[in-house]
């Protein structure tokens, strides 16, 4: 199983040397063959306090992000994660020690935004988080809703959000890894670093990694 290890050193090196956004990375079909049963996942179900700071296989981070809103039906797009009036509103952005990605569902890849270790925008003050080796970052993107209510937009994705969330803590307990739903960030750092707009609000993140054993 292919470390994404080389795929960091191979976009670190590109960004560094052309002075350009970090490649995209094409990610593995997801393996729907593994994993304990859903109800054992449950009983796994846990809030992490520290992290290895080994790189996810590739593999890993693959099935980590089909799992937590990735599209599967593929007839009508839409995702393991519902969202209120079906407006898909939550981005997955995806911080490596390579640099900051993007999930696209419709290629299931990421896209590459910017190079460079930025992991520390996310565990913020709480260093405990920091080795993390992969940091999800749940934006939801509220001019996808219908309406002018700008809190109940946002309210909706908040919840959007927390589905999302929960997709990530369930597919680690099922699949042996380990993560924790936060909402401290470095939400202004974030936002320039993302390329944000003002509809774009990072609402929630997940670090992800092994067990810290």
């Amino acid at each position: 199983m292919k470390s994404i290890t080389l795929f960091a050193i191979m976009t670190l090196i590109t960004g560094i040397l052309t002075g350009q956004a970090v490649q995209d990375i094409k990610l593995n079909a997801p393996d729907m063959e593994r994993g304990l049963t859903i109800m054992k996942a449950f009983e796994k179900r846990a809030s992490a306090t520290s992290f290895s700071s080994r790189d996810l296989s590739l593999q890993d981070l693959s099935d980590l992000l089909w799992a937590s809103n990735g599209i599967n039906r593929p007839e009508s797009g839409k995702r393991t994660a519902p969202t209120a009036v079906n407006a898909q509103d939550v981005d997955i952005y995806v911080l490596l020690r390579s640099g900051a990605y993007l999930y696209d569902q419709k290629t299931h890849t990421l896209k590459g935004i910017a190079a460079g270790d930025n992991r520390k925008l996310v565990s913020d003050r709480q260093t405990t988080f920091a080795n993390a080796p992969v940091m999800l970052v749940l934006v939801s993107d509220v001019s996808r809703f219908r309406g002018d209510d700008d809190a109940r937009k946002l309210s909706w994705g908040a919840m959007d959000a927390g589905i999302v969330s929960q997709n990530v803590s369930l597919f680690c307990a099922g699949a042996g890894l380990v993560t924790r739903p936060r909402a401290s960030m470095d939400i202004e750092g974030l936002k320039k670093l993302l390329q944000l707009n003002g509809t774009q609000h990072p609402l929630l993140n997940n670090p992800v990694g092994y067990p810290n054993e």
